[in-house]
């Protein structure tokens, strides 16, 4: 629990600093939003969709021996997937109609979509522990993947309530990662069922904010920098997926 107790207190030092990243010099905003995309969408497509794609077959194999397992049944992992991935945008939507209904910076709205932000968070933490179980080199992976996307997400928030998330925000941010951790410590994931439909609500939520956030189109994206990204993480994710087998 050691291992995943720092990568959380990192992550959750990463919202505290995430406005002074953004404003580091010689680093332009657009430049540091292309690469972390190119690197989280990797990370999807590498790491996190096979993950899934392993949960369903865990899930499997374990009730095989009480129910009859069907090609429907192989895509029960994935509806979880698109239920975290629609349930996430659809708080978004409503967050963005009530923002522009009644103000820019409304309480409700801001309430509500730093809500799915948290619990986006506890559910990082609280499975980090089974990622660090897998291997510590897949782990430092996925939270340098996470780091620069809570530095994106860092922005997206600050645009939207410039005020509030000032001045609470990234408190709960931070303090939901801790959360998630503890939980973790207390009530540790041990069900094959519970872990997969976590990663893969997880998983969805991860899909919608990477494809919103960090492919972004109107924000002096750079595409050299996109791939870049990319095709570092795909590297180093080929050769400690090498090296653990």
């Amino acid at each position: 629990m050691t291992g995943s107790l720092v990568i959380a207190l990192v992550l959750a030092g990463l919202h505290l600093a995430a406005p002074r990243i953004r404003k580091l010099p010689l680093v332009p905003e657009g430049v540091t939003g292309s690469f972390a995309g190119g690197l989280a969408v990797a990370y999807v497509f590498l790491h996190l969709l096979p993950e899934i794609a392993e949960g369903n077959e865990a899930v499997g194999d374990l009730l095989e021996d009480t129910i009859e397992v069907t090609p429907l049944f192989d895509l029960g992992i994935f509806v979880v997937a698109l239920t975290g991935f629609t349930v996430f945008y659809g708080l978004d939507r409503l967050a963005t109609t009530r923002r522009r209904r009644r103000r820019r910076d409304s309480a409700g709205a801001y309430w509500v979509h730093l809500g799915a932000f948290a619990f986006y968070n506890t559910l990082i933490t609280y499975t980090m522990a089974l990622r660090v179980e897998t291997g510590y080199l897949f782990a430092i992976l996925f939270a340098i993947a996470m780091g620069l996307h809570f530095v994106l997400t860092d922005r997206h928030l600050e645009e939207h309530y410039p005020h509030r998330f000032a001045s609470s925000g990234r408190l709960v941010l931070a303090g939901a990662l801790l959360i998630g951790w503890l939980l973790s410590a207390v009530f540790a994931p041990t069900s094959t069922v519970v872990v997969a439909i976590l990663t893969a609500l997880l998983g969805g939520s991860v899909l919608l904010n990477v494809f919103r956030e960090e492919l972004p189109s109107n924000r002096g994206s750079s595409f050299p920098w996109f791939l870049g990204g990319l095709i570092i993480y795909s590297i180093l994710l080929a050769l400690i997926t090498a090296v653990a087998q």
